[in-house]
């Protein structure tokens, strides 16, 4: 089922909206076929998720960056308001970028602007994407970043621990 809108800006014209799940169901397509030069994907947590919420996005470091060769996992939530409300996003993996929270790997909207002028026709992979061109930019790519890997570990949105221990 397609919504029909119509845009008041143009004589007579309408606009197609697409359904939260439809969009969404586009995104994963799109996720699963690979984007680009293969450096970002994204796709789904669990397969079993009906409200499409909860994604796992990569990012393959940018070369001749700080970033270079590190592989960078983020938390995408897709709340009930998605697309016309932008998606949660968090770093799993350690970084140290001037739009990310150090202590938490919460992406801030007020400090990335796609997120703070979220606009509908956005999606995950330009989230991704722009991040990416984020970790290029003079603020960021001589930045000292933490150690490879997750040591300390990070809450993810259900409020579990993401580490592991062996005893």
């Amino acid at each position: 089922m397609f919504w029909m809108l119509q845009d008041m800006g143009s004589e007579g014209s309408s606009k197609v909206v697409v359904p939260r799940n439809f969009r969404l169901l586009e995104e994963l397509e799109r996720g699963e076929k690979g984007i680009g030069d293969g450096t970002v994907s994204y796709g789904m947590d669990d397969a079993d998720d009906v409200f499409m919420q909860s994604w796992t996005g990569t990012i393959i470091g940018p070369p001749n960056t700080v970033h270079e060769g590190r592989i960078y996992q983020l938390k995408l939530f897709c709340g009930k308001e998605y697309p016309d409300e932008p998606p949660g996003v968090r770093f799993q993996t350690r970084i140290n970028m001037s739009c990310v929270n150090y202590e938490t790997g919460v992406v801030e909207p007020r400090l990335f602007p796609m997120l703070a002028d979220w606009k509908r026709e956005n999606t995950m992979e330009d989230i991704l994407m722009q991040l990416k061109k984020e970790m290029m930019s003079p603020q960021n790519r001589k930045l000292s970043q933490p150690s490879d890997g997750n040591e300390e570990g990070r809450v993810d949105q259900k409020g579990l621990v993401v580490k592991c221990c062996i005893m």
